[in-house]
């Protein structure tokens, strides 16, 4: 009997298709989340185990050792049982004496990530505080070692603004915590006599690691973004629209140190965006003074009766040996170039 497609229409089946296919990667999502807490809070326990012990018992660094070998004689189909995946255990255990800080920011990381912050933190606030940003923007471990080593916990919420007066709290405390000082452009290759335009043209080059560096929710509009105002044009630096602030993000390049008047143009930016491109949804236009180096009560008075929100920050660019160091790219061709002499080499040794 011929099966009826009509039942099925064609537009309501995918639909119902695509609904079902969300509801299983949500869950699937879940699961992974479910296996890796309860992973990670059993490591957990088997550390506070240890160390308890070697406390009570006075035993030395040699039970981990019989430890693993028994562990794994136990239960020889489940890894993680090495013994310096054991040490990391007892660190951890260390590190979070408190089972429900564990639970809440820990547990919902993999293993691996905790194992980073144990190694390059020793901080309690520190570590819960990459962790709880890894969970919220979905980091990869070598995002987080990055994020560490750039001391990214150090550099949010340092740059001079006047968010406080001229945004609503809630808008103002979250701008606060996205603006960094200073930004690590270490990823350009250029040096400290770099142009505006220059670093402006290396920026939109490299502008996936430009829109890490800003963190999360920077979606790029465009560089020397056109605006115009009574017949005449002007040309910002480079437009950006937050996601979760929802509102547009105005960045002014500077290669010298802060200067006041840089303010007024910036003021000038902010206002024009906010009357030609501004969503009658959106929040208040951001802009962003980004300097070479600025005083900081040059830049307070500088900012104290604006009345758009703008902040002052910094940049940080490679150090001269480091701008001139060959590129990974270069390097992979010089040894491509070299491997293939060598071969051209051997071939004509063989005939």
């Amino acid at each position: 009997m011929p099966q009826d497609n009509s039942l099925f229409p064609a537009d309501n089946y995918e639909v119902f298709l695509k609904d079902l296919k969300t509801h299983i990667r949500r869950a699937q999502v879940k699961a992974a989340l479910a296996v890796n807490k309860e992973l990670i809070l059993l490591y957990w326990q088997i550390g506070r185990e240890i160390l308890t012990r070697q406390q009570q018992e006075g035993w030395g660094t040699k039970i981990i050792d019989r430890l693993a070998k028994d562990l794994k004689r136990e239960f020889p189909d489940i890894k993680g049982f090495s013994p310096r995946n054991l040490k990391y255990m007892r660190a951890f255990a260390e590190a979070y004496p408190d089972q429900a800080i564990v639970q809440r920011s820990a547990a919902q990381i993999p293993w691996r990530h905790n194992q980073v912050l144990i190694d390059k933190l020793s901080a309690q606030s520190e570590r819960l505080w990459y962790a709880q940003q890894s969970l919220d923007n979905g980091w990869s471990r070598d995002v987080l070692v990055m994020q560490i080593e750039s001391k990214l916990f150090q550099r949010q919420g340092e740059a001079v603004t006047n968010f406080e007066r001229t945004l609503p709290p809630e808008q103002s405390d979250l701008a606060q915590q996205l603006i960094k000082d200073p930004y690590n452009f270490d990823f350009l290759n250029l040096t400290s006599a770099t142009q505006e335009r220059e670093l402006e043209k290396a920026l939109v080059e490299r502008i996936r690691d430009f829109l890490l560096e800003l963190g999360v929710g920077f979606a790029f509009v465009g560089s020397q973004y056109r605006l115009e105002v009574s017949g005449n044009e002007y040309f910002m630096d480079m437009l950006f629209y937050h996601l979760k602030l929802r509102c547009y993000v105005v960045i002014d390049l500077k290669v010298t140190e802060f200067r006041p008047e840089y303010t007024g143009k910036m003021n000038f930016y902010v206002a024009a965006v906010d009357d030609l491109l501004r969503h009658p949804d959106d929040q208040p236009t951001i802009g962003i003074v980004l300097c070479k180096s600025k005083n900081k009560t040059v830049a307070e008075y500088a900012l104290r009766n604006v009345s758009t929100p703008i902040a002052v920050t910094t940049h940080s660019l490679p150090d001269q040996l480091k701008a001139n160091l060959p590129t990974i790219e270069q390097l992979e061709m010089e040894l491509d170039a070299v491997v293939n002499e060598l071969s051209n080499g051997n071939d004509e040794n063989e005939t």
